[in-house]
């Protein structure tokens, strides 16, 4: 008897539900059919974000009369927080509410505090005294937000494809590709449209397309409900879970430690294999039937096994960070004409490494991964780990870049007799900057795609948004250490003359910054192979490097 080859498609799937509950099967749910919503809802989001952020330090240095190195740092602080606050909504989403739910509140709470700044950038017409503490706490409703809806939105997305499925495991990695790709498109109108729209017609209505581009992204998200492939949540979290085998192992008088242990296979050929291993001895429990069990303790070795990677990649986020900060200033003292009198706003410029990006990746999804798997026999072609190194290698590269070209700018304003005057534009093209900007997006298309993918696969099952936040976090710990180095180089720059980030850019020297970045990037760079060859990931399908 011939079977029905859709039978299968029509088998309800262990484990998963549709958002109220019940039973769903491979052919009415999931796949690229609701991963679509999820990308155009990432999109519109994206757009609002940086629509805000992107511009934020011309905003706060000319409207609201904030210092260079102030506003550096508040913007600094506020990413920073943005990027940190996922790990409280990946608590959300995995132990309390789920990842819909979370989207979804997440989502309204995120136009409010749009719509709030808004409202901000118009009151001194009003009430001039409101305008900056409305404007903070419009900004901090907003990181509250994307706490929720950044980690629960991927962790959504990917869960779309089935791992134990070998089509859509495939089709999962993928994914993160043309989840970063789409994320990129909308990043790319937003800086062409609202930073012209904020620097030449006005701050209200430059904030109030964020706005409604959010509302946008809430209602596409609410249209691919039916589709989506939900996990229902476990009875006890996994988060107190994991918690009580930490808690069990460091009563267990020091005996539980990660130990790089290298085992040598026999068989010929074989390289020698190296992992980490958790040493837990139950027997040193006093109460044994408070012991974790083996399920328990492995998630929380597959956890702590992650973090030699994330402190290794801090150094790549504190690079990452550079580019919405001092690479804008910049590019504000430089000619940015094209033709007679169209100017380039500086912080357009930023586009650049997205529409790098937009173009990478599909060549890298399409050609690039098909050649490499071909040779490597890896479904993704690079193992992640790989990626990533790649891509905190060309950000290395891209800060060396920077520092030289803010050197030959320097000159430039030395030789042009224009060190003491900051509102003269230096004959120096904008178009200096663009090798450092593709650079980094380059950079990105490597370790940003690849170090999503990594968190996300390599934590347990049932922590899949923690994994994002894991991810999110590096960023958000990158922001708030390049915060504090900007404060206190600017200090001590300060006391022996004129600063590293002085106002007066044209006596500022962030080529020495730039030179410094470059420095701890390698060395990070260095530790992180290190970290990376020891590795053994929890899925064989990617191998380890």
């Amino acid at each position: 008897m011939v079977s029905d080859p859709l039978l299968p498609q029509l088998i309800p799937m262990a484990g998963v539900v549709d958002y109220r509950g019940r039973p769903v099967t491979r052919y009415n749910s999931g796949g690229w059919s609701s991963a679509v919503f999820v990308i155009g809802v990432e999109m519109a989001e994206r757009s609002a974000y940086y629509g805000i952020s992107l511009n934020m330090i011309t905003y706060l240095t000319d409207e609201l009369g904030e210092s260079t190195a102030a506003a550096a740092a508040s913007v600094t602080m506020w990413t920073g927080t943005v990027l940190m606050m996922p790990l409280l909504g990946a608590f959300l989403a995995d132990s309390c509410l789920g990842r819909y739910p979370t989207i979804v509140a997440s989502s309204l709470l995120y136009v409010l505090g749009l719509g709030t700044l808004t409202l901000s950038s118009i009151l001194p017409n009003l009430q001039p005294q409101l305008q900056v503490p409305l404007f903070y706490v419009s900004l901090y409703i907003v990181a509250f937000a994307q706490g929720g809806h950044k980690p629960a939105l991927q962790a959504l997305g990917a869960d779309q494809f089935d791992e134990n499925d070998p089509q859509e495991c495939v089709s999962r990695s993928s994914f993160f590709n043309w989840w970063y790709c789409g994320m990129n498109v909308g990043m790319i109108g937003s800086f062409l449209v609202l930073s012209y729209l904020q620097d030449n017609i006005g701050w209200g209505l430059g904030f109030a397309i964020p706005c409604i581009l959010m509302v946008i992204a809430a209602i596409a998200f609410l249209i691919g409900t039916r589709r989506y492939r939900c996990y229902p949540l476990e009875v006890e979290s996994p988060f107190a879970r994991i918690g009580r085998a930490f808690l069990a192992m460091a009563k267990n008088g020091g005996a539980h430690s990660i130990i790089l242990d290298e085992s040598r296979r026999l068989s010929k050929g074989e390289a020698k294999e190296k992992q980490y291993l958790l040493v837990f001895d139950q027997s040193n429990v006093e109460d044994n039937e408070s012991a974790p069990s083996i399920v328990q303790v492995e998630e929380a070795k597959a956890v702590l096994r992650l973090f030699p990677i994330w402190i290794s990649c801090v150094v790549y986020a504190i690079v990452y960070s550079q580019s919405s900060t001092f690479f804008t200033k910049q590019g504000g003292t430089m000619d940015g004409r094209i033709g007679s009198s169209f100017q380039v706003p500086p912080a357009a410029l930023q586009s650049l490494i997205f529409a790098t990006i937009v173009v990478f990746l599909p060549i890298y999804d399409r050609v690039l991964v098909p050649t490499v798997r071909n040779v490597s026999k890896k479904p993704s072609g690079f193992s992640l780990l790989q990626r990533i190194g790649t891509g905190v290698a060309f950000s290395v590269v891209a800060m060396v870049v920077a520092a030289l070209v803010e050197t030959k700018r320097l000159n430039t304003a030395r030789e042009c007799g224009l060190i003491d005057r900051p509102n003269e534009t230096i004959p120096m093209s904008l178009w200096w900057l663009v090798p450092q900007y593709i650079l980094f997006g380059v950079a990105e298309s490597f370790a940003m795609v690849g170090l999503q993918e990594f968190f996300y696969d390599q934590v347990p099952d049932t922590l899949r948004s923690l994994g994002i936040a894991l991810f999110l976090s590096i960023f958000g710990v990158g922001r708030l250490i390049s915060s504090f180095l900007v404060t206190a180089i600017d200090g001590l720059t300060q006391r022996e003359g004129e600063s590293w980030f002085s106002n007066n850019l044209n006596r500022a020297h962030l080529d020495y910054f730039y030179w410094l970045l470059a420095g701890l990037g390698a060395t990070a760079l260095t530790i992180y192979l290190f970290f990376a060859q020891a590795y053994v990931y929890k899925n064989k399908v990617n191998a380890a490097l």
